[in-house]
């Protein structure tokens, strides 16, 4: 055989044993997280809000069985799921409130959380009823607080989750964009919905990175929800709903299951 020949031979063999090395190893990660502990933690993305099916006993947390960490716990098994997500939760509410389950025994954690920190009901808000100036300026002030303050919070939490939780994979789940642009929508001006698109990103590059600092895997949901943006035609998330505002700007079912589960499967 040829020198040529025989290091082509070989390099295929070395890449395709550390192709079948790679996949054991994410095969063996996704078994131990199920087969450890799961505990869900987080704001109104994690527990479900918009998905419907609320569980009564999670009260004013509105935890949905149709959330995807009820879903992960369903389609996985772990040895025991403790969903402690909760609507309108900040950083400090994680905290004070949704650790106690984490131990040496849990697996995996999934969390999203920051937007309640930023502003997110004020800026959706003011942009609904206000005109594009005054939304572009109370974006601008969320973006401030997000360079200058939500960093440090986040620490916060990262470093209390690796502390009770030594043993756990984390997952870090992002914010989809809003709005599809470029296509004719009634309600909000373009201008506004490419700032709030653009404040998504700005949020979520800014917990990836601290994610990826504290060894974390950071969940992107963008790609998922691509397609399925308010004003697509075919949206994962409510547009403003008058009867029941709690619900706006939140995934639907159809965006847990089909926008935030295979994030989470993607990355625990």
């Amino acid at each position: 055989m040829r020198r040529s020949r025989l290091v082509g031979f070989l390099s295929s063999l070395v890449l395709a044993a550390g192709t079948a090395l790679t996949g054991a190893a994410t095969a063996g990660a996704a078994q131990h997280a199920a087969a450890d502990g799961y505990v869900a933690l987080g704001d109104s993305y994690s527990s479900g809000v918009g998905a419907g099916s609320y569980i009564a006993s999670s009260g004013d947390c509105k935890r949905s069985t149709k959330a995807h960490p009820y879903l992960w716990a369903a389609a996985n098994s772990p040895s025991s799921f403790d969903f402690t997500a909760c609507s309108g939760a900040r950083t400090g509410d994680v905290l004070a409130g949704q650790l106690g389950p984490l131990g040496s025994t849990t697996g995996l954690v999934s969390i999203s959380v920051g937007g309640n920190d930023a502003g997110f009901a004020d800026v959706m808000m003011t942009c609904v009823l206000q005109s594009d100036s005054s939304c572009l300026s109370r974006i601008a002030t969320a973006k401030a607080y997000v360079d200058s303050t939500l960093p440090g919070n986040l620490d916060n939490v990262y470093s209390a989750i690796r502390d009770r939780a030594p043993n756990a994979h984390v997952v870090v789940l992002g914010y989809p964009r809003f709005y599809r642009l470029g296509t004719s929508c009634l309600g909000l001006s373009e201008t506004k919905r490419k700032a709030i698109n653009d404040a998504a990103d700005h949020l979520n590059t800014a917990i990836a990175k601290r994610a990826a600092d504290h060894g974390f895997n950071f969940g992107d949901v963008r790609p998922t929800f691509s397609g399925h943006e308010i004003c697509s035609g075919s949206s994962w998330l409510h547009s403003v709903n008058w009867l029941n505002i709690g619900e706006s700007y939140h995934p639907t079912a159809a965006g847990q299951s089909g926008g935030y589960l295979p994030a989470l499967d993607g990355a625990a």
